[in-house]
């Protein structure tokens, strides 16, 4: 659940997080993947969005 908005991360955090480029980035977050929300051109990406990304995505205990 969203508490603060330290919750909310930026498209290069999202790249370190993930260690992905751009590219890819831009194309999680445009497909739905990774839940998130535009400000005008700025990504706000919640840090449980990512989380729930690589539990959904990987063999990790759910």
């Amino acid at each position: 659940m969203f508490n603060s908005y330290d919750d909310l991360i930026t498209i290069d955090d999202l790249c370190d997080m993930l260690a992905i480029g751009k590219n890819t980035a831009y194309h999680l977050l445009n497909t739905n993947q990774i839940h998130a929300f535009r400000i005008g051109r700025i990504w706000k990406i919640p840090r449980e969005a990512v989380s729930e990304y690589v539990l959904r995505n990987s063999s990790l205990p759910k």
